[in-house]
């Protein structure tokens, strides 16, 4: 069952760069087990509702909104926001709060991010739990935003296409982020919602109209957008297959992998050839779940790795 409502008991704002200061905040047991969140995207931002898949009286919980989304600023950012940036942002908040090592706890772009950052400090990381597999390969892009998740939720796909003209929809990431950039305000807009339109209507087995509803907020349908799409034309700023080909690196680091089967938006294959890479991980399988953390047997898995972990310690 998850965890009632919590407040932060510390906040803050970091400055991570002359032009990018990142917020914070911690809640739980101040001394208890460091846990960071990781929040996908990118620019998503984090949630209130990420605290609770932790017991309060144990973990020492701590989250922060990536460069440019949430409560960070300048928002929506696109310049200085690059993989490298936000590692490099990470391992300063540690440093900051004065943590040794933690757990991560990450999903979708967020458990990208968390992989990436265990690759490269790999000493830092105590353990990875891991939901919605995304590795950021490109047929993994194209299968959401060009073709393959079209041929499931075609109605909602063709929402999605109808802002790009048809002579410009052989590569849709670009033909956004040409719109995303541009300085009409209505253009941008009507592309941004778009974007975060498709991605909302798709994180569940069944559609539901709260999580749609996102997409009418302007403010974070905007930032979400166009670091998304920022990110995706570059390929995340990473060489393909980054992930798997650096995946020895974290071959001592506990790993539990939670995996709807029916995740439109970073389907299964990607769960299975982590799982693949790493025999030692273990990958538990929500057969009636798509991609996002609250499907219910996602939440309950996620519960029982956190808790698990409290009882380990």
């Amino acid at each position: 069952m998850i965890f009632p409502e919590l407040l932060p008991n510390e906040q803050g704002i970091l400055k991570v760069s002359f032009l990018h200061s990142i917020y914070w905040e911690r809640s739980g047991n101040p001394k208890g087990l460091p846990v960071l969140v990781v929040h996908g995207g990118p620019g998503g931002g984090s949630s209130p509702s990420y605290r609770r898949y932790f017991d309060p009286e144990i973990f020492n919980i701590v989250q922060f909104d990536q460069r440019g989304c949430g409560r960070s600023t300048p928002h929506s950012e696109l310049r200085e926001n690059t993989t490298h940036h936000l590692i490099d942002d990470i391992e300063k908040l540690r440093q900051f709060l004065k943590i040794e090592s933690w757990h991560v706890f990450g999903g979708s772009w967020g458990a990208t991010l968390s992989l990436i950052y265990a690759i490269q400090y790999p000493d830092n990381v105590l353990s990875l739990t891991l939901r919605g597999i995304f590795l950021c390969r490109k047929h993994e892009i194209s299968w959401f935003y060009q073709k393959g998740a079209s041929e499931i939720f075609p109605e909602e796909f063709d929402l999605y296409q109808s802002v790009i003209p048809e002579n410009e929809r052989g590569d849709f990431v670009s033909s956004f982020y040409k719109r995303l950039l541009s300085q009409d305000i209505k253009v941008r807009a009507k592309a941004a919602y778009a974007w975060t339109r498709w991605e909302m209507s798709t994180s569940y087995l069944k559609p539901k109209e709260l999580s749609i509803k996102k997409a009418t907020n302007d403010n974070f349908s905007d930032s979400f957008a166009r670091i998304e799409c920022h990110y995706f034309i570059n390929n995340i700023f990473l060489e393909d297959n980054y992930i798997l080909d650096n995946i020895s690196n974290i071959k001592n680091i506990p790993v539990s992998i939670v995996q709807g089967r029916y995740d439109i938006v970073c389907p299964m294959r990607s769960a299975w050839d982590l799982k693949k890479k790493l025999p030692f991980s273990r990958l538990f399988v929500i057969d009636n779940a798509g991609h996002s953390m609250k499907e219910i047997g996602i939440t309950n898995k996620l519960i029982d790795l956190t808790n698990e972990l409290a009882n380990s310690s």
